[in-house]
């Protein structure tokens, strides 16, 4: 007679407890348009759909499933509604090739559109091109979205066009190493508070990222080439905008408006067709080191924007640092450190890193010309000759605006590089 010992007797237990409920394989879907819709109707739940190279008709997930694809098998909506439409929790779908939705904007017609029911979706690396909306989040909370390379269409008006990933009242979402290319914005987020965006990449869009009434969110690491603006951030309180990147964005490289209690660190603008940083009625922000370089302008800001702490930013060779047509001076420093400014024709004496005198950007000249643009036809004139030596000797007759006290002789060391693959200006 055999004795089985207690620990064999219980692995013997579990083996048959396993094998008494059914496993369910991988499902293999053939194409076609109804395919896809008969094997989720089918499949139980939790089952795994695996599509074969081929052409797909659109489809609704209404049960927790996995949908994986190969190179060549493609969901087409055909022009109406959206792609694939994930209405149950716990969806996984990932190496699918996702296009051709409809162009109803109220409809939010998508490549994928998860909906509130669709908690804790994944949809990764995809390929989605060719719709209206890329992706849309509408109420599921924490979804993941990663690695999806979305192209939007761009033959449409601009303001027809939808946004590449849109989001809406969802929290404890990632939205990480996207590549969206064309459409109306690269990111659009509204009332969605709480979420990570990360390293993501924004070409060839009106804004890359942008912000509505969005609280508690974390922006890093994305990069933003050639749009409008780069990051538009508005209406929106405690944020986290660190080691982003803009690159030859037209108008502003990032944008704060009537935003408050943020930290604006690690950044790199570079090459901004117009201003840098647009900071307007906003307060009680923390802007420091960054990196504002070859802008028409490096920081314009309006009244209103007082009680923010801005100190070691870097401002190289922007045509204009700072513009402030105000009467208001605001000191940029910080615990005895201010800013890096390219034109500050400084000396240190003493060698501790902090030029000798205080830096002011603006000189009663830039306040005229700001008001009166035709003065710049007096330039060089006597009467604003006058103007440049009364200020420089008595500074009592300096203007409003920035007065840098502790302006920084060496630029700060900014952990932000620019990939190597768009050192080349590609």
């Amino acid at each position: 007679m055999t004795v089985l010992f207690p620990w064999a007797a219980r692995i013997f237990l579990a083996a048959v407890l396993f094998l008494a409920y059914p496993l369910y394989a991988e499902q293999l879907v053939a194409p076609g348009e109804e395919s896809l819709r008969l094997a989720i109707s089918n499949a139980p739940e939790g089952e795994t759909l695996r599509l074969e190279e081929g052409r797909y008709g659109a489809a609704v997930i209404d049960k927790p499933l996995t949908l994986l694809g190969v190179p060549g098998s493609v969901v087409d909506a055909g022009g109406k509604g959206s792609a694939l439409t994930v209405k149950a929790p716990n969806v996984l779908i990932r190496g699918v090739t996702v296009s051709g939705s409809g162009i109803v904007e109220n409809d939010l017609d998508s490549g994928i559109l998860a909906l509130k029911a669709a908690a804790n979706v994944r949809i990764e690396e995809n390929q989605i091109v060719g719709n209206l909306y890329g992706v849309s989040i509408q109420g599921a909370a924490r979804a993941i979205v990663r690695g999806n390379r979305i192209t939007n269409r761009t033959d449409l008006w601009i303001n027809d066009q939808g946004n590449g990933i849109n989001i809406w009242d969802t929290t404890g979402s990632y939205f990480e190493n996207n590549h969206v290319e064309g459409g109306r914005d690269g990111l659009y987020i509204h009332t969605a508070h709480g979420n990570f965006i990360r390293g993501n990449r924004f070409i060839r869009v009106r804004f890359a990222v942008h912000y509505m009434y969005a609280n508690d969110n974390e922006i890093s690491d994305n990069i933003s080439i050639d749009n409008s603006v780069g990051y538009a951030l508005m209406y929106s309180d405690n944020l986290k905008i660190l080691r982003n990147i803009s690159l030859r964005d037209r108008d502003h490289g990032l944008m704060f408006h009537s935003s408050r209690k943020s930290e604006l660190a690690y950044n790199l603008v570079r090459q901004t067709h117009d201003k840098c940083t647009f900071v307007y009625t906003s307060s009680h922000n923390s802007i420091h080191h960054n990196r504002f370089e070859g802008c028409e302008i490096g920081i314009h800001f309006t009244g209103g924007s007082e009680k923010n702490a801005i100190h070691e930013n870097d401002f190289i060779n922007n045509r204009t640092q700072v513009k402030y047509s105000g009467m208001v001076h605001y000191e940029w420093s910080k615990n005895g450190r201010g800013n890096y400014w390219s034109d500050n024709p400084a000396f240190d004496l003493n060698g501790d890193g902090i030029a000798d005198v205080a830096y002011r950007p603006n000189t009663l000249m830039d306040q005229v010309l700001w008001r009166y643009p035709l003065a710049k036809l007096l330039l060089s004139s006597p009467v604003m000759e006058s103007l440049r030596v009364a200020q420089n000797h008595f500074p009592a007759l300096a203007p409003g605006g920035v007065v840098d006290s502790w302006p920084l002789m060496h630029p700060s060391s900014i952990p932000v590089a620019v990939p190597a693959d768009l050192a080349d200006g590609s």
